[in-house]
C-alpha cells in the first residue's frame, strides 16, 4: 500500500507550535458544543454535567474507580451487565486523579477526557501533517470535532483516551519510533476492545518490515518522501498552499529501524489486551474465552454485521422508519465509501489496517445499533481524503464550511444527549 519509488524526507516534530492552529480550532468546535448543550439542557432542566459524567457508560467507569471488579446487574430477561466488560485504563487514571486532587472518581474522568481529546486532536494533527501536510492536518482535526457525535470527546467515556494512544501509536510507526509504538498499543488495548485495531496496525507494519528485509529491501525505520502520484494532488490554481508541504511525505514507508526493535514493538503490542482478555477468564473461572462471556451477557458479540442488517431492514416494513433506514444505508455507504478512498489514495498500511479493523468491528458487532457511530469515532483515517479536499479550497470557503458543520454538530450534540444519547 506504499510507494517505495520514493526520495528520503525528514519529518518536522509534532511541536505544539506547529499543531496551535489545529489545537485551537479544536478547543473552540468542542466549547461551542458544551455551550450548546448546557443551553439546551438547562432548557430542559436537566444538568449537562450530569450528561457528560454520570450517565451511561460513565457511571460503570466510575464504579470500577471506586470499587473496583466484581459489579454485575441482573436483568428480568435473564441478561447479566457485569462491569469487567469495561477494560481499566480509563478507570485507573479517574482513581489516580482522585488520589492526587481534590475531584471526585467522576469529576477526574471529566478531566481525563478533556486532556485525552486534547492529545487526540494533537495526535490526528500529526498523523495528517506528516502525510499531506500542516493545513491538511488542521483540516483532519477540525473534521474529527465537528462529527455529529463529537460531543462524546468531551464526556467521561474512553473514546477520546483510546483515539489519543492509537494516533500516536500510528504516528510512532511511521516514524520509525518502534518502542513506544509498541508501548502505546499496549495501553491502547488496556482502554477499549478496539485496541486490538492498533495491535493489528503495529503487526502488519512489522510483519512487511521483516518481508522486505528478508527480501532485500529497506526494512522500517525512517519516514520517506511523496511519490509522484502524491505530488500530483497538489491544490488547484489559486488556493493557499502549505509553505511545508512539499517536506510532508504523502505515503511515508519507515526504513532502518533494527530488528530487536521491530519484534519487541511487536512483542509489547498485544500485552494490554490480551492480559487484561485473560485476567477476565481467570476472574470469571471461564479460561481464555471468559471475556466472550462476559460480553454476551451484554448482548454484545461479532456476528459478521447481520443483526445490524436485520435492523435496518426492519426499518422498512413502514414509511416513517424506512426514511431511518435509507439514513442507516447512506450512513454506511459513506464510511465504506471513505475506506475505499483511503485505499485508493495508498495511506499507508497501518492507517488502513487501523481503520478496516475500527470499521469492521463497529459496523459487524451485534451490540446497541445507536452506539455504531460512537464506535466510529477512532477511525480518524477515514478522515483524511475529506482533510485534503477541505485544505485545497480558498481558507474563506473552508472556513464557512467548517462553521457551518460546527453549529450542525453543537445543536445535534445537545439534542442527542438530552434525549437517547450514547448507551
Amino acid at each position: 500500500m506504499t510507494d517505495l519509488e520514493t526520495r528520503p524526507a525528514r519529518p518536522a516534530r509534532p511541536t505544539l507550535s506547529r499543531a496551535a492552529p489545529a489545537l485551537l480550532g479544536y478547543a473552540a468546535v468542542r466549547a461551542l458544543g458544551l455551550l450548546a448543550l448546557a443551553l439546551w439542557s438547562a432548557a430542559r432542566d436537566r444538568s449537562a454535567y450530569t450528561l457528560l459524567t454520570a450517565r451511561w457508560d460513565s457511571l460503570w467507569y466510575v464504579r470500577v474507580a471506586e470499587l473496583g471488579y466484581g459489579y454485575e446487574v441482573r436483568l428480568p430477561n435473564g441478561d447479566v451487565h457485569s462491569n469487567l466488560a469495561f477494560f481499566p485504563l480509563l478507570p485507573w487514571l479517574e482513581r489516580l486523579g482522585h488520589a492526587v486532587t481534590p475531584l471526585s472518581y467522576a469529576d477526574a474522568g471529566f478531566a481525563v477526557g478533556l486532556l485525552a481529546s486534547l492529545a487526540a486532536a494533537w495526535g490526528i494533527f500529526a498523523v495528517a501533517e506528516l502525510l499531506y501536510g500542516r493545513r491538511a492536518g488542521v483540516c483532519a482535526v477540525l473534521l474529527w470535532a465537528v462529527l455529529p457525535v463529537g460531543i462524546v470527546q468531551s464526556m467521561a467515556y474512553s473514546e477520546s483516551l483510546f483515539t489519543a494512544l492509537a494516533a500516536w501509536s500510528l504516528y510512532a510507526v511511521l516514524t520509525g519510533h518502534w518502542l513506544t509504538a509498541g508501548t502505546l498499543a499496549l495501553l491502547a488495548g488496556l482502554t477499549r476492545p478496539v485496541g486490538l485495531a492498533v495491535v493489528a496496525a503495529v503487526w502488519a507494519a512489522g510483519v512487511v518490515s521483516f518481508v522486505r528485509e528478508s527480501d532485500g529491501r529497506p526494512s522500517p525505520g525512517r519516514v520517506v518522501g511523496p511519490s509522484a502520484r502524491q505530488r500530483s494532488t497538489a491544490p488547484a490554481p489559486g488556493a493557499r498552499t502549505d509553505p511545508h508541504a512539499s517536506s510532508r511525505p504523502g505515503a511515508p514507508t519507515p526504513e532502518g529501524a533494527p530488528a530487536w526493535r521491530r519484534a519487541l514493538a511487536m512483542l509489547l503490542a498485544p500485552l494490554g489486551a490480551v492480559g487484561y482478555v485473560l485476567w477476565v477468564g481467570h476472574r470469571t473461572g471461564k479460561g481464555p474465552l471468559g471475556y466472550l462471556d462476559v460480553q454476551a451477557g451484554w448482548r454484545n458479540g461479532f456476528d459478521g454485521g447481520y443483526a445490524f442488517a436485520r435492523f435496518v431492514a426492519e426499518k422498512f416494513t413502514s414509511f416513517p422508519s424506512a426514511l431511518a433506514g435509507i439514513g442507516l444505508i447512506a450512513g454506511v455507504g459513506l464510511v465504506i465509501w471513505l475506506y475505499v478512498v483511503c485505499v485508493r489514495q495508498r495511506q499507508p498500511l497501518p492507517l488502513l489496517v487501523y481503520a478496516g479493523t475500527v470499521t469492521a468491528l463497529a459496523l459487524c458487532a451485534s451490540s446497541y445499533f445507536g452506539s455504531k457511530p460512537r464506535l466510529l469515532l477512532p477511525a480518524f483515517p477515514l478522515l483524511l481524503p475529506l482533510a485534503l479536499a477541505l485544505a485545497r479550497l480558498r481558507p474563506s470557503r473552508s472556513t464557512l464550511v467548517m462553521t457551518v458543520l460546527a453549529v450542525g454538530s453543537a445543536v445535534y450534540g445537545a439534542f442527542w444527549l438530552n434525549g437517547s444519547g450514547p448507551p
